[in-house]
């Protein structure tokens, strides 16, 4: 059965390597007779796009189908490196002992690689630093993130959730890395609270791959992201109307959104944004930055509220102070 199975590896590797092979010159590289190299072939139909040209013309792989034997997952690489131990390899071929040297250097050395990449994008992505700890004293998260995302693995930390100021221990699938101002979000599925979450990466203690895989299922990052302005995702539908000036109109067109908002040109030069969104919290934060620029013409309630916040701010100002 061992010897099969390896013959039936060679005939895939050696289509792959010279598309328009025969059966006689397979026959030849695997030391078989054609008989068996037509059975072998009707076995891997069922697993992989083989062709047959047409008479003298050979097999080759149908599309873009390709043999990468060192794309493996962590548990097939161990699988595969368990193989001497478990087969009795004085039956085997005397080239095995070479050829699985060289299938498990090049695994290690494309991992190594793969590594290495992950390791400097994530170190040139510079994020903020809480105000509370000292610069320099925390590892970059980012790279056990991005390598468990890419190999879709869940990872385990320790979470530092600050509305209750506690910290749980949480393992989550991660999906997604959001950049937000100075900091990014992860996107996930909560293995504690059994949801999709968002968590900040700077609330993360540390962070470790576990060998559990994950499988998105049917989520949907942009249905997900719907009508949601930044991170912050809420159930109310709250139809925004803003009116920018012709002086910051120019810079509200090339932001960058989650939304599609209408944005109609002013007679005047100005902006008449019109957006839907979930939650009001982020998307007002943002407003606030243009000041008088920027003015809410609906919902009355918010322009209400907005109005009420300017008096109380004032009453601030009004008298000097001095520390």
């Amino acid at each position: 059965m061992t010897e099969k199975l390896i013959r039936l590896l060679r005939i895939l590797q050696a289509i792959q390597a010279n598309p328009g092979i025969s059966a006689k010159e397979l026959a030849l590289k695997c030391g078989t007779t054609v008989r068996t190299i037509y059975r072998d072939l009707r076995i891997l139909d069922r697993v992989a796009p083989i062709m047959n040209e047409g008479y003298g013309k050979g097999y080759r792989f149908i599309g873009e189908f390709a043999l990468y034997p060192l794309d493996f997952t962590e548990q097939e690489a161990m699988v595969f490196s368990l193989l001497p131990s478990v087969v009795d390899t004085s039956k085997l071929p005397a080239e095995f002992d070479s050829a699985f040297d060289k299938v498990m250097s090049a695994h290690t050395k494309l991992k190594s690689r793969n590594s290495d990449i992950v390791e400097n994008i994530a170190g040139i992505i510079r994020m903020g630093t809480p105000a509370y700890r000292e610069e320099g004293k925390d590892p970059n998260l980012l790279i056990p993130i991005i390598e468990a995302i890419l190999s879709q693995q869940t990872i385990r930390t320790q979470y530092h959730t600050l509305t209750r100021n506690e910290i749980t221990v949480r393992d989550i699938n991660p999906y997604y890395l959001i950049p937000r101002d100075q900091r990014f979000y992860l996107i996930g599925y909560c293995h504690l609270l059994q949801k999709v979450r968002l968590f900040r990466i700077s609330r993360f203690l540390d962070v470790t791959r576990t060998n559990a895989g994950f499988d998105k299922g049917d989520f949907n990052i942009t249905q997900y992201m719907k009508n949601t302005w930044s991170i912050d995702r809420g159930d109310e539908n709250i139809h925004f109307k803003v009116r920018f000036s012709e002086k910051v109109a120019p810079y509200i067109k090339e932001e960058e959104m989650f939304v599609r908002p209408r944005m109609t040109n002013m007679s005047d030069g100005g902006l008449l944004f019109e957006v839907t969104l979930n939650s009001s919290r982020e998307f007002l934060k943002w407003l606030y930055q243009f000041g008088a620029e920027a003015e809410v013409l609906e919902p009355r309630e918010f322009r209400r509220e907005i109005r009420r916040q300017l008096v109380e701010w004032l009453e601030h100002y009004e008298t000097d102070v001095s520390l």
